[in-house]
């Protein structure tokens, strides 16, 4: 670096925690010797760390233009455009400051991060492997942890081997004594905790509420566990006065599992699994005689503290339980048995009654449009020059990475006026847009679960195909508990074949006119919104099971 006195004195202000005073006199610095890679670099670097990504990317794109070979330069201005969700252009950089030094982990890494953002889930894994090989560790270890269930080459044996590998190497050893004592559980309600660090988000929680505001108080006490305050969680939960609510967004994971501990909880249900691995740990911990997965778990947790998950016939064939760590227990209906409480928009007209073609749509978030989906969607639409195809998610917010996208709809053949692509919005407004769209196409092997319910209830019926996995089967337990099997496919051959067809037919717009019309009153009669049987259900399982563990430790 230059010898300038302004260089040092920077650093001084630097370690010292004055950033603002370290910018200025990088910034003379530069006055004084302005084609200078590594001055922008380190200006840049704190501009980052000040939160002014903008400023931050135009040093490091400054000092990329002077030096193309500036590895120190292009890895942060990945990080930065990574931090604006501009994850086309990040993964460029990233792929820059791999050519250039590839033995750099955290590249690696956050060019993973990158390509999984976008869908390309395979060479994202692939990075994170390659970052673990150079001693990435729990950073990339976790990446294929939670990401490799919606790998389209995975299998049972390769997620069960991850998540068991992820498991052992962090989070805590389960202690698998019995160190717990609870009274017969004849004559009493059972004490069932629910942990989830997203009881705020209503829409995500209708299952959720819809079997906590049916459960019978007279047979369940009901502790929920929250990282969120009570305040926030409107819109989805009844609260009844037995009910305890406990706030442990400000307790850390060995202090929220002795609260738990202390609350006496005959059975604990986690809600968050790998969707919050910041607090795997408190559930390895064991803080309940009994630690149910539902709800958010739809692969094996790879870990011994989990002694159930709950799922349905649907997504867990008897011959797969042997991937899993856990017992599997399976609900008569849908384990994503939903009711919607909260104020949602009316539904519309189906667009086909006013348009040549029909309106494909997808509403999943880009890290489930896979190369495999592309491929698939691009060869319905081949087939329906007549139809267009309408995606939208929060990552199509940037120009930068609808741009990406386009460009892969485009190297099988379909043409940009075919595709349409909208960013995120409102919630309201997202449930709105549904009324543009007459099918939704799903998305595997990572299915909707949120997004099918949500369709289905604007009126929008989901096709779907039975896939491998639990996680390729959610949309296949929503359809056929709705009544809608007809939307099921039995292969990817088969779903491009129907929706082809729905294409074609003269008579769909007004089956789907009929379809969408009388939709939420044919949810509200049929299993898939039944949330009182979900409870009634519930409630079985957890006495059975608590039984069992009371007659094999207390009785």
């Amino acid at each position: 670096m230059t010898e300038s006195p302004y260089v040092a004195q920077a650093l001084e202000h630097q370690e010292a925690g004055r950033l603002s005073e370290a910018v200025e006199l990088y910034r003379q610095a530069l006055s004084l010797d302005l084609a200078n890679p590594k001055l922008l670099t380190s200006l840049g670097n704190i501009l980052q760390t000040q939160g002014r990504l903008d400023d931050a990317i135009t040093a490091y794109q400054q000092a990329t233009e002077l030096d193309a070979r500036c590895q120190p330069a292009w890895y942060p201005l990945g990080c930065a455009w990574q931090k604006k969700n501009e994850d086309a252009a990040a993964a460029e950089c990233f792929s820059k400051a791999i050519e250039l030094v590839p033995d750099h982990a955290p590249s690696q890494h956050n060019f993973g991060k990158a390509l999984f953002r976008l869908g390309l889930i395979d060479e994202a894994i692939a990075r994170f492997r390659t970052s673990l090989s150079l001693g990435g560790g729990f950073l990339p270890n976790t990446a294929i942890a939670t990401s490799i269930p919606g790998s389209p080459s995975a299998d049972h044996q390769a997620v069960l081997q991850a998540r068991r590998a992820w498991a052992e190497k962090h989070l805590p050893a389960c202690d698998s004594a019995n160190k717990f004592q609870r009274q017969a559980p004849d004559g009493r309600p059972l004490r069932i905790g629910y942990i989830s660090s997203f009881f705020h988000q209503r829409n995500w929680m209708k299952p959720v509420w819809g079997l906590i505001n049916h459960h019978d108080r007279d047979r369940i006490r009901v502790l929920i566990f929250s990282d969120a305050p009570e305040s926030a969680c409107t819109g989805g939960y009844s609260r009844e006065p037995a009910d305890e609510f406990h706030d442990i967004s400000n307790l850390s994971n060995v202090a929220a599992a002795e609260h738990i501990a202390a609350c006496d909880v005959d059975i604990l249900v986690d809600l968050n699994s790998y969707s919050q691995i910041n607090r795997l740990a408190l559930v390895a911990l064991k803080p309940a005689p009994i630690l149910l997965a539902w709800f958010n778990l739809y692969a094996t947790s790879g870990m011994p503290c989990y002694d159930y998950i709950v799922g349905d016939a649907h997504v867990v064939l008897p011959e797969e339980e042997a991937f899993y760590t856990e017992k599997v227990l399976r609900l008569r209906g849908s384990y994503l048995t939903f009711e919607v409480s909260y104020p949602v928009p009316d539904v519309v007209p189906a667009p086909a009654l006013n348009q040549p073609g029909l309106t494909f749509g997808c509403f999943a978030s880009q890290y489930k449009i896979t190369p495999q989906v592309i491929e698939a969607w691009a060869a319905i639409l081949n087939r329906s020059p007549n139809a267009m195809l309408l995606l939208k998610n929060s990552t199509l917010g940037s120009p930068a990475n609808r741009e990406f996208l386009y460009r892969r709809f485009e190297r099988h053949g379909i043409g940009r006026p075919q595709v349409q692509m909208e960013g995120p919005s409102e919630h309201l407004d997202f449930l709105a847009a549904y009324g543009k769209i007459d099918i939704a196409l799903d998305t595997f092997p990572y299915n909707g679960g949120t997004t099918t319910s949500e369709a289905l209830w604007q009126g929008v019926p989901v096709l779907t195909y039975r896939g491998d996995r639990w996680a390729a089967r959610q949309s296949t337990s929503i359809l056929a508990e709705a009544g809608l099997q007809e939307f099921v496919a039995a292969d990817r051959h088969q779903y491009v074949e129907y929706a082809a067809s729905l294409a074609q037919r003269p008579n769909t717009p007004s089956y789907l006119s009929e379809l969408r019309r009388s939709m939420r009153s044919r949810l509200a009669k049929n299993p898939l919104c039944d949330a009182r049987s979900l409870a009634q259900d519930m409630e079985g399982l957890y006495r059975q099971i608590f039984d069992r563990w009371w007659r094999q430790n207390c009785s």
